[in-house]
């Protein structure tokens, strides 16, 4: 399915990954997503670069809603960090 602001985001990440900031990210169960707000992507940095990970974080949030956090349950990913854009997930 076809949702701009998500694949706004997927640019994003794809461009940060090309800049060596974030080695891979994943986006599960995309084909079922209808809004930026109901998505979680997660991201790995790449290895001895989490010093420039606050660069990545600074470019996702001109994204509204904008949040990271530990991915500490590991049920949707094993991937590090969890990113959302969703108003309750940012408090």
């Amino acid at each position: 399915m076809y949702v701009k602001e998500i694949n706004e985001v997927k640019e994003k990440l794809n461009s940060l990954k090309d800049h060596q900031i974030i080695k891979t990210w994943e986006l599960p169960y995309e084909n079922l997503l209808t809004r930026l707000s109901a998505a979680i992507f997660f991201v790995d940095p790449v290895p001895g670069v989490e010093d420039r990970l606050a660069e990545a974080w600074e470019q996702l949030e001109a994204f509204p809603d904008f949040s990271y956090r530990a991915n500490e349950e590991k049920k949707l990913s094993s991937l590090p960090y969890r990113v959302t854009f969703h108003k309750e997930e940012k408090k």
